[in-house]
C-alpha cells in the first residue's frame, strides 16, 4: 500500500499534536497540581442557611486548631457572601463553599483555586496561597442575567509570627 509522503507528514503532525496535548494536560494535573475535585458532600440547598456551617452568622475565614484556616462562603444569584475574606500567605487553606439557587463557578486568579459550585453539594478546594495582595474571586460559570456582577475579593495577607 502507497501513502503520499504529504500525508505521512499530516500524520506525524497530528500525532505530535496529540501528544503535546495529553503531554500539557498530564503536566497541568500532577506538576500544577490541578485535580478533580474528590469531596462528594451533599447538603439540602432549600435549608441551606438554616444549617450551622452555612448559616448567615458563620460565613468567612476561620482558623483551625493546626494552624489552617477554613473559608466558608455562599454564592447566590448574583454574589458571593461574605463579599470580602482574608487569609494568611503560606498557610493551608480549605475554602468550602454551597449554593441555595443555581450552578456557579468559581475562580481566584493567579491561584489553583477553580471549581464548580453545584446545588445540594458542598464544594471543597484545598490550597497554600503564594503571593500576598487582593485578588478578584468571580463566578465562571454563566448563572443568569446578573452573571456580570457577580464577584468578591480575596486578600492574602503575610503570614503571623
Amino acid at each position: 500500500m502507497h501513502v503520499d509522503p504529504l500525508e505521512k507528514i499530516w500524520i506525524g503532525v497530528i500525532i505530535l499534536l496529540t501528544a503535546v496535548m495529553l503531554g500539557s494536560i498530564f503536566y497541568t494535573a500532577f506538576a500544577g497540581s490541578v485535580h478533580p475535585p474528590s469531596n462528594v458532600e451533599v447538603i439540602d440547598s432549600t435549608a441551606l442557611h438554616l444549617t450551622d456551617e452555612f448559616a448567615e452568622d458563620n460565613l468567612g475565614v476561620r482558623e483551625n486548631p493546626d494552624g489552617s484556616v477554613t473559608v466558608t462562603m455562599v454564592a447566590t444569584r448574583y454574589g458571593f457572601h461574605p463579599q470580602h475574606v482574608e487569609v494568611p500567605a503560606r498557610t493551608p487553606v480549605t475554602f468550602r463553599f454551597a449554593t441555595p439557587d443555581v450552578l456557579h463557578g468559581l475562580h481566584i486568579p493567579t491561584t489553583n483555586v477553580d471549581t464548580m459550585v453545584v446545588p445540594g453539594y458542598v464544594s471543597e478546594v484545598n490550597t497554600e496561597l503564594q503571593s500576598t495582595g487582593t485578588f478578584p474571586m468571580y463566578c465562571n460559570e454563566y448563572c443568569g442575567v446578573g452573571h456580570h456582577s457577580m464577584w468578591s475579593r480575596v486578600t492574602i495577607v503575610p503570614k503571623q509570627g
